[in-house]
């Protein structure tokens, strides 16, 4: 029996996959305005759940028995700072302990606010654990996975890039920055990979760029474990990027099999570093 809390994109679905594979039941609850309707169809159970309220996901699992569970799928930084926000998301008192109690003297960063609700969900019977567990096939491997090779500008750039994304992370800023010939062009915050590199491209209209997606130092696998896949490429190829350099074994590539075929496809390299 595996519990799988959703939020938005793909790689519920990976994990949702693998667990069956392995012979699990998968017991769901969805992130109300996150995680996607089809979902439902590729687990055993799916409930859907207001995203501040901790207390609704432990009773939904617990109901059907579940101790081990695992996190995974996006859920936008952006939903923290619409207007009344107390009002629309009607947080439990759960909630209310992990902001006022378990982040009490402790800056509020993500790394901080995951750990405090993972602490929060154990405290009711809920052990979240590794994310990648049951899609390690889709893991990043290290060197060149794809046709095209990696160009002596980009081995500078990552040369040049990879302390700062490394940094950008340690301070929870961001997983990823978009370098050309040692200069940053772009960095990750609240917005996301895939407004950044719209931004990129407005930029660097020349393009060529590497974009450079890491973990964090000191990166908890039970979530935010960085991720791309095809919208990634997409993205990188209309702004003109022409490299895409993630951490091996610590990074997703979503539906990684179509996603470097696309990468070949479109001329882009993805290395691992």
């Amino acid at each position: 029996m595996l519990g799988l809390i959703a939020g938005e994109g793909r790689l519920p679905f990976l994990v949702a996959a693998g667990a069956k594979q392995a012979g699990l039941r998968v017991i769901c609850v969805g992130l109300a305005e996150t995680a996607e309707h089809s979902l439902a169809d590729k687990v055993d159970v799916f409930y859907r759940v207001a995203i501040a309220r901790p207390g609704a996901w432990i009773r939904k699992l617990r109901k059907h028995s579940v101790t081990r569970t695992i996190m995974v799928g996006r859920v936008s930084k952006g939903r923290l700072f619409t207007p009344w926000r107390i009002l629309r998301y009607l947080p439990d008192w759960r909630a209310f302990r992990i902001y006022y109690w378990r982040l009490r003297n402790k800056n509020k960063l993500t790394d901080s606010l995951l750990c405090a609700l993972a602490d929060e969900l154990a405290s009711g019977g809920i052990v979240l654990e590794n994310s990648i567990m049951y899609c390690k096939e889709h893991l990043a491997t290290a060197g060149v996975m794809t046709t095209a090779s990696l160009r002596p500008s980009a081995k500078d750039d990552i040369e040049f890039g990879w302390e700062i994304v490394k940094k950008l992370g340690e301070l929870d800023i961001g997983q990823a920055i978009v370098v050309k010939e040692k200069e940053v062009i772009a960095v990750e915050a609240i917005e996301g990979t895939a407004e950044m590199l719209e931004r990129a491209g407005r930029f660097c209209k020349s393009g060529g760029w590497t974009l450079i997606k890491a973990s964090k130092p000191q990166q908890d696998m039970r979530f935010d474990v960085p991720c791309v896949g095809p919208d990634t490429i997409k993205s990188l190829d209309k702004n003109g990027g022409k490299c895409l350099v993630v951490e091996a074994a610590k990074t997703i590539i979503i539906d990684k099999p179509e996603t470097i075929k696309l990468a070949n496809q479109l001329g882009i390299t993805i290395f691992g570093c």
